[in-house]
């Protein structure tokens, strides 16, 4: 009688020791907060039931345009800005996010809020894309783009369209303007 309550005991702690809660501000290869990338539209208002969603809707179902999707806190904080694969496809899966709430962050604490510093010192650099304002810095191991405005570059790398950057042309203190996670896989 004994032994089996021991054993009982021992399997309950086992199964209750394994149930990890989801943090909802973490930000995975994966995952950015509740949200996977196997997640569809239609599966938003349970995941974000305690929140306002906000779906923008162009007008003209034959554009082509994906419509983003805006999820608020109650407060009224706007928290993710999310573009599904599908434009009007309650099955469509989330193909990209905007993060804009700086709680969001990774295991290494990369948010909204960091610094180029921050990134190429957690995370290895796959690539940097020239823009017309702005570069972006792409992180393949977590499926993150960072865009950081080229007037956070010294004034002689800002309007070469042809330049080829490399990390060392851009200041440690560059902030990022905007933060994404890309599942268009």
């Amino acid at each position: 009688m004994y032994k089996s309550f021991l054993t009982v005991l021992c399997i309950s702690f086992l199964l209750t020791s394994c149930n990890k809660t989801q943090n909802p501000f973490e930000i995975s290869k994966q995952h950015v907060g509740l949200l996977t990338d196997s997640t569809q539209v239609k599966d938003l208002k349970t995941i974000y039931a305690n929140d306002s969603i906000v779906k923008f809707i162009s007008g003209d179902e034959f554009t082509g345009n994906i419509n983003n999707i805006e999820i608020f806190e109650k407060g009224g904080k706007k928290l993710l800005t999310l573009t599904p694969k599908q434009a009007l496809d309650s099955t469509s899966t989330i193909g990209s996010i905007r993060i804009l709430d700086e709680r969001f962050k990774t295991e290494n604490n990369i948010t909204s809020l960091s610094t180029f510093k921050d990134i190429k010192e957690n995370h290895k650099i796959s690539r940097i894309s020239n823009l017309i304002n702005s570069i972006v810095v792409g992180v393949d191991q977590i499926n993150a783009s960072f865009t950081i405005d080229k007037k956070e570059l010294p004034s002689n790398l800002r309007f070469d369209m042809n330049l080829k950057f490399e990390p060392t042309h851009i200041p440690d203190n560059a902030k990022v303007k905007y933060f994404f996670i890309n599942w268009n896989h």
